[in-house]
């Protein structure tokens, strides 16, 4: 990892409505060593009011999902929209595809769970720092070097089937709502599916959609 400029502190916003989960969590990142949490906020209004009137952007938004009055999608939409150099890691207890796709697609650059290691918090933190996305190991192989580079769908060989099917894997359908949007049987879409997972060596569906985001494929 690059060192900060003169041992700058990266500047952390963490939100979450549960006071002893966000404090811990304060606690854990200004311990690392390389961040500072300098706005701390208990939903998402909070948070971008807390943005909107801090003298230094955060460099990254940490955001629980559930939170009152504006949950964690709308909240990544928002700072999206306003401050679009702000990075955002989701860190929530759902770790079903639907979530993780959603926030994705909200404009998150990383997803981890609340019960995960320390270790990789910090590592999630710097990745997004550095490289603008967090992959755990959800994407592995040689797409994470292509993505790095920023990719595009010229860097990979693909069908204009399955960029249709990479699109819609980034929407809320099942595999059967999408076999039925392209006429397809379930049995050719799975085929698409693994044909896929081996070409980009992705072992999941968020895999997908994360590859998907970076080349532009999702809406």
């Amino acid at each position: 990892m690059k060192e900060q400029e003169n041992n700058k502190k990266i500047r952390i916003a963490v939100a979450d409505d549960h006071t002893i989960i966000r404090k811990g969590v304060i606690e854990l990142i200004n311990a690392f060593g390389e961040f500072e949490v300098i706005l701390d906020a208990v939903n998402g209004n909070d948070l971008l009011q807390k943005i909107a009137a801090a003298p230094a952007l955060p460099e990254i938004c940490l955001l629980d999902i559930n939170m009152p009055e504006l949950d964690g999608y709308e909240t990544a939409k928002a700072i999206r929209s306003r401050w679009p150099n702000i990075r955002i890691l989701a860190l929530s207890m759902y770790d079903s595809e639907y979530n993780i796709i959603r926030m994705l697609r909200s404009g998150a650059n990383g997803y981890i769970l609340k019960e995960t290691d320390p270790k990789e918090l910090r590592r999630a933190l710097l990745e997004i720092y550095e490289r603008s996305f967090y992959h755990s190991e959800i994407v592995t192989g040689r797409l994470i070097n292509k993505l790095h580079q920023n990719a595009s769908t010229a860097d990979f060989e693909f069908s204009e089937r399955e960029q249709q099917f990479l699109s819609l894997c980034c929407t809320e359908m099942s595999y059967k709502g999408m076999a039925e949007q392209m006429n397809l049987s379930p049995r050719t879409v799975e085929g698409y599916r693994d044909a896929l997972f081996e070409k980009l060596n992705i072992h999941t569906r968020t895999g997908l959609v994360i590859f998907a985001i970076r080349i532009g494929l999702c809406n």
